[in-house]
């Protein structure tokens, strides 16, 4: 039986809220958990860490813009129908600071195969710090750091609790074995072998990074799609953003 593509992380906005973190993801996205053997995030550990109303991650680039996947939102446009949540690791902290949005940028050409980025511009900015931006393809490799409110498990809950984990680099010709559709300029892959850790439902959108030369966090995917959550020989699949760096900062600079 042909498996089926799936976008790895996005929940429907009708099926969650903020609020409501008990639903079900709903199963036209059934990816990766929000992170399949995931461990919980200390306060404050990843404070550019956003999670978007409609179900999705993100992660702050500057402190007014989002960065996210574009299978997440609308097209290009004035929006306000979505809310930030940052600055927590529990979703229902007193503490959570939360913005509504008023623009979305989608990424130019996105037809559901690559391209899968986009910005949501924030009302205020967020006094928090900001996540860089992979310029080059040399932080694509290694061990990268996941993390994410979707679900633990396939199929599973929307979390209340961040969730973190490391996942290795897989080269593109191994992804490919299991992905013939990889867009090998525009994505990359991440898992272990045997499976059990990955991203989820409701990941999507999410920031996948590592440590830089300088022992900063860099950026250098966004949770996209795969087939299931944490299944061997099935790793996640993500955006490439040292590919699209220099689009991205093109476009924030402009919203």
């Amino acid at each position: 039986m042909k498996l089926l593509r799936t976008l790895k992380r996005c929940v429907a906005a009708t099926a969650v809220a903020l609020a409501a973190l008990s639903l079900t993801p709903s199963s036209a996205f059934a990816a990766p958990p929000p992170v399949v053997g995931g461990t919980r995030a200390a306060q404050g550990e990843f404070p550019f860490m956003v999670r978007l109303s409609m179900g999705c991650g993100g992660s702050l680039i500057t402190q007014q813009i989002v960065l996210t996947a574009a299978h997440c939102v609308g097209p290009t446009g004035n929006n306000t129908s979505i809310t930030a949540t940052a600055g927590v690791v529990d979703l229902q902290s007193a503490s959570a600071v939360k913005v509504r949005s008023t623009k979305i940028y989608r990424a130019p050409g996105y037809n559901g195969t690559g391209k899968d980025w986009a910005l949501v511009k924030l009302e205020r900015p967020i006094n928090l710090p900001t996540l860089k931006l992979a310029e080059t393809s040399a932080y694509n490799n290694g061990n990268f750091q996941i993390a994410g409110w979707g679900a633990n498990r396939e199929g599973g809950a929307q979390q209340r609790y961040l969730l973190k984990a490391q996942v290795p680099f897989v080269s593109d010709a191994s992804c490919r074995s299991a992905y013939p559709e990889l867009v090998d300029s525009e994505e990359l892959c991440a898992g272990l072998p045997q499976g059990g850790v990955d991203t989820c439902q409701g990941d999507s959108g999410g920031p996948m990074f590592r440590r830089d030369n300088a022992n900063e966090w860099v950026q250098v995917g966004i949770v996209s799609w795969g087939y299931g959550c944490a299944r061997p020989n099935y790793p996640g699949v993500y955006a490439e953003v040292s590919h699209f760096a220099a689009q991205i900062k093109s476009a924030a600079a402009t919203l």
